[in-house]
């Protein structure tokens, strides 16, 4: 991979994660909520589910997906049933106690599940896939670069926004302060979930595997 093309993966990887998404939304509000702690096993999550769809789109899963258009709705239609769901239980979420103890109980694995859950994660996927990894003699070094820049990206940015949660906690305890903070979180939600409803109608199939 020359230093152009691998320069160019690290912008794509940059601007796809670091940019707002239901992940880093729920990093933010799990760790204002149940200290940075309480948030790194969704943080650690993040990734590894990463690695996972990359791999599964680098074995022709990502192909399949696109190829049946039922079950490309299914995974949006399940997906953004999710994402509303964990809006409505965020939204409930009027303090530090009651937040612990159910609301944002999201566990490892669900959080490595909504990564195959995530229009933006599976966008990503393929396109990494499909453009710097399929056809090119050295693929397998090409993957490992990839899978690395995956864990990277997918752990940090997902950390810094748990690390602003976690310094809001303090203040988000006094008054109703973080119920509309949850509540706030829990519109980045429903927003996303209708960005994700609105790029599969805007975005043809043939477009995407493109």
């Amino acid at each position: 991979m020359s230093a152009a093309e691998f320069s160019a993966l690290l912008l794509l990887f940059a601007a796809a994660t670091f940019t707002p998404g239901p992940n880093t939304t729920l990093a933010t509000a799990l760790a204002a909520n149940r200290g940075l702690r309480g948030s790194l096993h969704f943080v650690c999550a993040v990734p590894a589910g990463w690695v996972v769809l990359l791999l599964l789109c680098g074995v022709g899963l990502g192909a399949l997906v696109l190829a049946l258009p039922a079950l490309r709705w299914g995974i949006l239609g399940v997906g953004v049933a999710y994402m509303l769901w964990l809006a409505a239980r965020l939204a409930r979420s009027g303090t530090l106690g009651q937040a612990d103890a159910r609301q944002l109980d999201v566990s490892f694995l669900e959080g490595v599940g909504l990564q195959f859950l995530n229009v933006k994660v599976w966008l990503l996927a393929l396109t990494a896939v499909a453009g710097w990894v399929v056809g090119h003699p050295d693929w397998l070094a090409r993957l490992a670069w990839t899978l690395a820049l995956m864990v990277v990206f997918g752990f940090s940015s997902n950390f810094t926004y748990a690390l602003v949660g976690s310094l809001l906690r303090g203040w988000l305890a006094r008054g109703r302060r973080l119920l509309w903070f949850n509540r706030l979180m829990a519109l980045a939600l429903v927003l996303t979930a209708a960005w994700m409803a609105w790029s599969a109608l805007a975005i043809p199939a043939p477009e995407l595997a493109g």
